[in-house]
């Protein structure tokens, strides 16, 4: 179904940006618009925050949803190299449990190339990395997500594997400028990075989760259990964002900590309406 959207605001931390992120929005606004956008997933947790940014700088944009993923940092597989730079070309192994979701990514981005050899499409493909923030559901299965929801339940926080593998965590609104960037720029050679470049291991995610939940509710802090690691599930994952910063002049500017209180803040007034 596609709907028009007609009013909206830019989130906070979009306002309370770095001086760079600042810099980085006035120029592409100074490019010819505003446009009519058509933002495929519309109804999702990136696709609508997407919206909010895109209406908020006084576009109009147009919604479609058939509730499908895209394109994302599983490209890489479980990564031999580290950090994964664009020109990687991953590892994945194409017969296991998680071959169909990793294979579907780097299927999508051949279906791309193949358009704008074709067609002449004008494409532009970001590979987002781990991405959270309000609106993220809190059955998703995502992690961050996850713990939050575990926290507030009183419930352990479950880790697969030993809480040694790493991600990098990126706050939502870091990623729909750094999308917003990549749109409104004349890069087309291939796929950009979006995502942020520090580390940390689940652990350290679960042990803050934790810690913010106790901090912010005023309750006993959960425990962490640890099960079975998942078959084929990467090790490390870190995006090189060198080529974002150069040909967007974007980088993430929200931490992870100052992230995941606004984002536990926001599953705390969910659970309050519900």
């Amino acid at each position: 179904m596609a709907f028009r959207l007609d009013s909206s605001t830019v989130p906070p931390s979009f306002s309370n940006s770095t001086r760079q992120a600042k810099d980085r929005t006035s120029s592409m606004d100074n490019k010819k618009g505003p446009f009519k956008v058509l933002v495929t997933g519309a109804a999702g947790f990136l696709g609508s925050n997407l919206v909010d940014l895109l209406l908020g700088n006084g576009h109009t944009v147009i919604g479609l949803d058939n509730f499908q993923s895209g394109l994302s940092k599983k490209v890489y597989g479980d990564p031999s190299v580290h950090p994964q730079p664009e020109h990687y070309w991953g590892n994945v192994n194409p017969f296991g449990p998680r071959a169909c979701y990793d294979e579907g990514k780097r299927a999508a981005e051949a279906l791309f190339y193949a358009y704008r050899e074709q067609h002449d499409v004008d494409i532009r493909i970001a590979r987002i990395f781990n991405t959270y923030g309000p609106r993220m559901g809190a059955s998703d299965g995502r992690v961050v997500s996850n713990f939050i929801v575990s926290a507030l339940a009183g419930e352990d926080l479950k880790i697969t594997g030993d809480g040694k593998a790493t991600r990098s965590f990126q706050y939502v609104t870091d990623c729909t400028q750094g999308l917003y960037a990549l749109m409104q720029s004349d890069y087309s050679k291939g796929p950009v990075n979006i995502g942020n470049d520090r580390e940390f291991t689940i652990q350290q995610l679960a042990e803050l989760v934790i810690g913010l939940v106790s901090q912010m509710t005023g309750r006993c802090k959960a425990s962490i259990v640890y099960l079975p690691p998942l078959v084929d599930d990467p090790t490390v994952r870190r995006p090189d964002i060198t080529l974002a910063r150069e040909v967007l002049c974007w980088g993430p500017v929200i931490r992870l900590e100052e992230g995941l209180r606004r984002t536990i803040e926001w599953h705390i007034n969910e659970r309050r309406s519900d």
